[in-house]
């Protein structure tokens, strides 16, 4: 073993970052959901997606400890991929009763997962991104937020 590959991999740049997110976030489907809520403590499902370029929705039962939680704090984390190549969202969650969800992204999200227009004691979730922080190994923990306070970066932070 050469002392040149046991170095790290070149971090990506702040826009090959951004750019990786947002195909992930097309193109993948499945994600891990955690909230927690005032004496609720936290809770983690997995769950299917769509993004829309700004918003993912998602769709869990009505009367689930995921729903109680977001009801008392509407805020959300989301993990993306695997522990070797992760997207992290922080998010604002809306909770969007299913005869008021717009078609177009009830549909959307239909061609991911069940329908939950079909299924009765459901609701859908709308998670607004704030904070977004991709990396795919330690090399890349410095620089890894791409989106802070709901806004693209232009300039790394970390």
């Amino acid at each position: 073993m050469t002392a040149e590959s046991m170095q790290p991999p070149t971090p990506r740049t702040l826009a090959q970052r951004r750019a990786d997110a947002l195909k992930r976030l097309e193109s993948n489907h499945q994600m891990w959901l955690a909230t927690a809520g005032d004496g609720l403590g936290p809770h983690l499902i997995p769950v299917s997606y769509t993004w829309n370029t700004t918003t993912l929705t998602t769709a869990t039962f009505e009367h689930s400890r995921t729903v109680a939680n977001l009801r008392a704090t509407q805020r959300a984390r989301v993990a993306i991929g695997d522990t070797a190549d992760v997207i992290m969202i922080d998010a604002t969650a809306s909770l969007i009763p299913v005869d008021e969800i717009d078609p177009t992204a009830a549909d959307g999200y239909a061609r991911v997962s069940h329908d939950p227009r079909t299924m009765p004691g459901f609701v859908y979730i709308q998670l607004a991104p704030q904070r977004i922080q991709v990396w795919n190994g330690f090399h890349e923990f410095p620089g890894r937020t791409v989106m802070a306070d709901g806004q693209w970066l232009e300039l790394p932070i970390d």
